[in-house]
């Protein structure tokens, strides 16, 4: 993530610190130095939807942001479970995602109770009911999860079916509406080379968002980019994507006018006559995914899937899961082995086509 990337976020970290309470901004502080902008953001949600929770269940009759230590301090096991209950029966939310927002309030409990100080060296809170609470159990192995992801993912004739759609189609089916057909037909290069490069990478969401032009390689089709752990690395992408990158390239500064100083690659559509430049951001480029998936009929489709789809059309073709790791910059060869068993379904068949 680059710096103005980053400043990007902190600034919206600062927004929602502005209606928390002190002791909030005194913890996402203590973790700026470990800890990702885009996971201090999220902490933020979770904390905001917890203390809204509190607000409208009446343990306290003040704001969200005047919420005090003591009304943390006193609140009890069946309390917090019936905030988990809310979190999962009235918003909807999936186990995992319970299990997140869990481990954000653990550690700010953990914080308020084992590292902060009052003056006196005393801690913020004596009581933490957040070191009884337990994750929710949730047992899947590595078939379970690949047959989850399944069905969310492109298959072979797709790739090209999908990215002929974004190139394409998407524009044809909305002739009759000037406003979606003339925008398409302005950003159509950008978003197909997104696409392309996804699907002939394997990048993840924050790696596509953050590449500079001075990141790619041509003559190499490879790609410097800084994952997990702020890594770099560089990564080698399909001729199909060096091909719509190019497209996308000469077009690039004539249609979009970035500033010389501005050398990100993939730029927004500026709004107004004097609308400035601006690199297009991790959600612009999840709403364009998910605005080209309905369209085609595969509304599951992801950015997150499309990586997905790369990984697993890779380990079909290759079957070299410890490059197939390194290629999408797992830590962990367990994570890559999911793939292994996407595949099962094809070499099935493979299989049972030697009899014929």
């Amino acid at each position: 993530m680059d710096k103005q990337m980053k400043m990007h976020y902190m600034n919206r970290i600062d927004e929602k610190l502005s209606d928390l309470p002190w002791f909030i901004t005194e913890f996402i502080d203590s973790r700026k130095r470990k800890l990702s902008p885009t996971t201090l953001l999220n902490y933020c949600h979770d904390y905001i939807i917890f203390f809204d929770w509190l607000v409208a269940e009446n343990f306290t009759e003040d704001s969200r942001k005047n919420i005090k230590l003591a009304t943390l301090e006193k609140l009890t096991i069946r309390e917090v479970e019936n905030f988990l209950s809310f979190l999962e029966y009235q918003l909807g939310n999936a186990k995992l995602t319970i299990n997140r927002k869990l481990s954000s309030l653990k550690s700010l409990f953990d914080y308020l109770q084992n590292k902060a100080e009052t003056n006196d060296l005393k801690p913020y809170i004596q009581r933490n009911v957040m070191a009884k609470m337990d994750l929710n159990v949730i047992k899947e192995n590595q078939e379970t999860i690949a047959n989850r992801i399944d069905g969310k993912i492109l298959r072979e004739d797709d790739f090209e079916s999908f990215r002929q759609f974004i190139a394409h189609d998407f524009g044809e089916i909305n002739k009759e509406n000037k406003r979606i057909f003339n925008f398409h037909q302005f950003n159509r290069e950008r978003d197909t080379a997104i696409v392309s490069l996804i699907l002939g990478s394997g990048l993840r969401l924050s790696e596509v968002a953050g590449i500079n032009i001075e990141d790619l390689d041509m003559n190499k089709a490879l790609v410097r980019v800084i994952r997990k752990g702020n890594k770099e690395q560089y990564v080698y992408f399909s001729k199909q994507a060096l091909l719509d990158l190019e497209n996308y390239l000469q077009i690039r500064e004539s249609r979009y006018i970035p500033e010389k100083n501005e050398s990100f690659l993939f730029i927004a559509a500026s709004i107004g006559r004097k609308g400035k430049s601006r690199r297009l951001t991790q959600r612009s480029i999840e709403k364009l995914i998910e605005k080209y998936a309905s369209a085609f009929g595969k509304p599951a489709l992801t950015v997150h899937s499309l990586r997905h789809s790369f990984a697993t059309r890779y380990h079909l073709e290759n079957n070299d899961v410890p490059r197939l790791k390194n290629q999408l910059g797992h830590s962990s060869i367990q994570t890559t082995m999911i793939y292994t068993h996407l595949t099962d379904e094809e070499m099935r068949k493979a299989v049972n086509n030697m009899d014929k």
